[in-house]
């Protein structure tokens, strides 16, 4: 591991990066503010040794923490109220995220929610936003990714699902950005190749998605170009080999990028997918790759010169859309994932219930295109009859 790149980067936030980085989960949780954190994970990592190993650190440093893990893989309201429950009733003073998506989601939309006067979901996007949010009533987070695919530990969001109506909801504030951010290759190292290739999919979603939306933003431009270059060169070496730290460490940054750049917007890859799985519970960064081409496709006239520079950057055997497109097919198919919707267990019985929500879902408006409900029906269709013309 001699010569492993590492560092502390603090765009956009505090993030300690390396192999063995979560020795400093410590003093990373005193810099955030904390002395008696809760930790959040889900129901999966909850009997892990990094868990255990998480706790230890913590109680040898005199952190007195408690454990919280009813987090399912796609987290609901009932999960993060409970999570609001324990915050309180053992008087905690933040949250320790360690985990998934999943797992950050809930524990951002814990820290945010567990002090404020409103109901959790009054305070989503949708129902008031930020201003529905009193930002010093939001408690410090640390973050501790142990997948590379939502950059969670990097944004200022969570997505839950309310489901009363099977609605995914985004709860967004500035100040649910994690204080500090542990990235420690290590962590992920475990990861079967499945849900690596899933994960890594979701970030390049981000990447491309936060590149394409038509809001000026050179900032955003440029971190999502140099995330899918990693994703590129990083991604199938992380499949292929569990235990290639460069690539899982590439692979934490390039999420992490993914979620940096996508403040300046996503598309019609996530409103599709939100919908779909508050609905079908599947996978978010499996769904993603599976509308992925047909968004792309759709969206061919907004997006030609951004895809462009995107395969010269990438240096992709075609140039323009159809090069773009050409290589997001041949990592499906490399990664074995499914063509159609059909794949996911999804049909079309709901699918005009789920083209409204799309319209409907914040994504939306930053989509390079405008698109509406007879446009996100034509996409759904698209992706459950596998075409592409």
């Amino acid at each position: 591991m001699s010569g492993f790149p590492a560092g502390v980067w603090r765009y956009p936030t505090e993030i300690r990066f390396g192999v063995g980085a979560i020795s400093e989960l410590p003093s990373a949780v005193r810099a955030a503010g904390m002395i008696r954190p809760l930790l959040v994970t889900d129901r999966g990592l909850a009997g892990h040794a990094m868990i255990g190993d998480a706790r230890d650190r913590l109680d040898a440093a005199g952190l007195a923490s408690a454990l919280f893990s009813q987090v399912r893989g796609n987290p609901v309201g009932s999960d993060i109220e409970a999570g609001m429950a324990a915050f309180r009733d053992g008087d905690h003073d933040g949250v320790v995220a360690i985990g998934g998506g999943s797992a950050l989601d809930a524990g951002k939309a814990i820290a945010m929610a567990a002090r404020q006067k409103r109901p959790l979901f009054d305070l989503h996007v949708a129902a008031g936003g930020p201003a529905a949010i009193d930002g010093a009533l939001v408690a410090p987070v640390v973050a501790v990714p142990t997948t590379a695919g939502t950059g969670s530990e990097t944004g200022r969001a969570a997505v839950v699902t309310d489901e009363r109506v099977h609605e995914k909801r985004i709860f967004l504030h500035a100040t649910m950005m994690p204080k500090v951010v542990i990235e420690d290759p290590l962590l992920t190292v475990g990861l079967p190749p499945n849900l690596t290739a899933w994960t890594g999919m979701d970030a390049l979603a981000h990447c491309f998605e936060g590149f394409c939306a038509p809001e000026l933003h050179p900032f955003s431009d440029g971190v999502a170009i140099e995330g899918m270059r990693l994703i590129k060169t990083y991604l199938p070496r992380a499949v292929l080999d569990g235990g290639d730290l460069e690539a899982r460490g590439m692979m934490l940054a390039a999420a992490s990028m993914g979620s940096t750049a996508f403040q300046k917007g996503l598309g019609a890859i996530h409103s599709l997918s939100h919908p779909v799985g508050a609905r079908y519970d599947t996978h978010h960064g499996l769904t993603n790759a599976v509308f992925f081409p047909y968004v792309i496709v759709h969206n061919r006239a907004a997006i030609l010169e951004k895809c462009d520079r995107l395969a010269a950057w990438l240096a992709l055997p075609k140039g323009g859309v159809d090069g773009v497109l050409e290589w997001v097919l041949d990592l499906r198919q490399r990664f074995e994932i499914p063509h159609t919707l059909g794949g996911l267990g999804v049909d079309d019985a709901r699918v005009d219930e789920i083209a409204a929500a799309a319209e409907a879902d914040p994504s939306t408006e930053s989509n390079p295109m405008p698109v509406g409900r007879a446009d996100m029906k034509a996409m759904f269709l698209a992706a459950l009859e596998g075409k592409l013309s």
